[in-house]
């Protein structure tokens, strides 16, 4: 007989309540919403306020608010927001020194309670957050994926349909590379229903529009002080539905690479399929020589980051 899927989250913030509402709202499963001890009973309020919305609009699915890990096991999916979110001035790598341990306490229950889940990271700085996961519980690597590049095409393809002035339905568009200033746009895989961008977008305005989409979590922070939070959750929620769901959807997202692009042991925005085991299949673009040298560029930052994260082990 099939049970209900169970979904934690990791983080009771605003990006944690959004995505307890959207997988309620979807009916994905269960849902768990933890956070620390200090805020269990926020946790608990978010959750019992999500529940009675679901009385109003008709979703029926449980949502428990919690600080203890119990409470968790057995999860089908993990997703993690936990962790400081970007302030005005902030780089996402300025957060490596507080969100480091709390990414490893993270991993530390993950571990011990849901051993069998998908886990998604939202934490920054993302890519190294990713890393750090997956090497600190030992999950296999295709069950612990970033969520970056689900976002930052989702912000590329805004700026484009605004421009052009067409349905953002029909933007088709690929971010790629870490999850930072150096993230790599790749135009050639950027279309209009099928169509090259570039027939209707001249060099100069896709260059402020690429430059627009490498800040576009930054311009956000500037104008509410904090991190973005609903399309976030939005695109970690896609990831977690096509692995639910197995709808081996291709998305792009930080992945364990080995050997891929050239890289290894580095986890980095890639395009993907994402079934039910998780990452199925690491899609290799064919990429100009000024995409090659974005995504090394891309490659680097992430690297260095990493290598401070593994200092500290």
């Amino acid at each position: 007989m099939s049970t209900r899927k169970k979904i934690a989250i990791i983080g009771a913030g605003n990006i944690g309540g959004e995505l307890a509402n959207l997988c309620a709202q979807k009916e994905l499963g269960d849902v768990v919403l933890f956070d620390i001890p200090a805020k269990a009973e926020y946790a608990k309020g978010k959750a019992l306020d999500l529940e009675q919305n679901g009385a109003v609009l008709g979703y029926d699915v449980k949502i428990t608010g919690t600080s203890d890990w119990r409470d968790c096991a057995g999860a089908d999916v993990i997703i993690v927001t936990a962790g400081v979110p970007r302030k005005p001035g902030q780089s996402r790598d300025d957060l490596v020194a507080t969100n480091l341990p709390i990414i490893r306490s993270v991993a530390d229950g993950a571990k011990e309670h849901c051993p069998n889940a998908f886990v998604v990271v939202i934490s920054n700085p993302l890519d190294a957050m990713v890393y750090e996961l997956q090497r600190r519980t030992g999950f296999p690597k295709e069950k612990v994926v970033g969520m970056a590049g689900v976002l930052d095409s989702a912000r590329f393809s805004l700026f484009l349909a605004r421009e052009m002035n067409l349905n953002i339905k029909d933007i088709r568009a690929m971010v790629l590379g870490g999850h930072g200033d150096d993230m790599v746009p790749i135009l050639s895989a950027t279309t209009v229903n099928g169509v090259p961008v570039g027939a209707f977008v001249p060099k100069e305005k896709l260059d402020a529009i690429i430059a627009r989409t490498r800040v576009g979590g930054g311009e956000i922070v500037k104008l509410m002080g904090t991190s973005a939070y609903y399309a976030p959750a939005s695109a970690a929620v896609s990831m977690a539905e096509s692995f639910l769901f197995d709808q081996k959807r291709l998305l792009p997202c930080a992945a364990y690479l080995d050997g891929q692009y050239g890289y290894k042991d580095i986890y980095i925005g890639v395009p993907v399929v994402i079934g039910g085991k998780g990452v199925e299949k690491i899609v290799e673009l064919e990429l100009s020589a000024d995409e090659k040298a974005m995504m090394a560029k891309s490659a680097a930052s992430v690297q260095g980051i990493v290598d401070v994260v593994k200092k500290s082990a």
